[in-house]
């Protein structure tokens, strides 16, 4: 255990750095580093489709999350119900033309994880909001504060299983202390971000702390499901992109609609 939690260190010391030039740079930095990340987890996702007996077509998840990126980076959110509708056409056209030997249920995984991972793209839609860099740092900062709080919080008084049939780890106390430990994060944050309003950013860091706890059983049972106990092994103590980014895939929209829509 002490091992591994030294290798999470020093994938920490590495990869934070990394993320918070991008998210100060932002703009085609962000972009392409986001859209790196969505390649990579893609990869690992049709690897777990693989796995659950299914014959997922990489290269239209692929397309489908160039498409979103690419509509992200020249339009913002303005053509995104747009950009669903094609890539649902998109897929219902493979299965037409690769029927029998594509199933319906081929094409629903590969929409569903084109969605799915494609919500990477708010990472980038988030730094494009007004004061988007406060907003973009409330989602990095509590989203990591909720996964580094539930994992010692559990550790340390952990009894009272919360999901043990999808992660056996997983304690009530951890995830108590998971959501606390985002909503003090947003409220200390909160005190050098002037563009973070105090009240709403800590209820805010709350739904943070809830939203990553689900993204990360959500992950949990689909790797369950494929047999699989990482869904990779590019990162040092965290196993794969979708281990290290699967709470960001739920936190990160989240966030962006209820900015847009009711605070700024």
């Amino acid at each position: 255990m002490d091992k591994l939690l030294h290798l999470r260190v020093l994938s920490a010391l590495v990869g934070i750095p990394i993320a918070l030039l991008a998210a100060w740079y932002g703009s085609w930095l962000l972009w392409l580093i986001t859209m790196l990340i969505f390649t990579a987890a893609a990869l690992e996702m049709t690897t777990i489709l693989k796995g659950l007996g299914l014959q997922p077509a990489g290269w239209i998840i692929q397309i489908g999350g160039l498409i979103l990126f690419a509509g992200a980076y020249q339009y913002k959110d303005t053509i995104i119900n747009v950009i669903y509708v094609l890539l649902v056409l998109i897929n219902l056209l493979w299965l037409v033309f690769c029927y029998p030997k594509k199933t319906p249920t081929d094409v629903f995984a590969n929409l569903a994880a084109t969605l799915y991972l494609g919500n990477l793209v708010f990472l980038y839609l988030t730094r494009e909001l007004p004061g988007g860099l406060a907003w973009l740092l409330l989602i990095l900062t509590t989203t990591w504060a909720s996964d580094t709080f539930a994992y010692f919080v559990g550790r340390a008084i952990g009894r009272h299983k919360l999901a043990p049939l999808l992660s056996p780890k997983k304690t009530v106390e951890g995830a108590v202390g998971g959501v606390a430990g985002a909503a003090l994060t947003a409220c200390l944050l909160a005190q050098f971000l002037p563009d973070l309003p105090v009240q709403p950013v800590v209820l805010l860091g709350a739904l943070v702390g809830i939203a990553s706890l689900l993204g990360d059983l959500f992950e949990s049972a689909i790797k369950r499901q494929a047999g699989v106990k990482d869904s990779g092994h590019l990162i040092p103590g965290h196993g794969g992109i979708l281990d290290r980014f699967d709470s960001l895939l739920i936190t990160t929209p989240l966030v962006y609609y209820i900015v847009k829509l009711f605070i700024i």
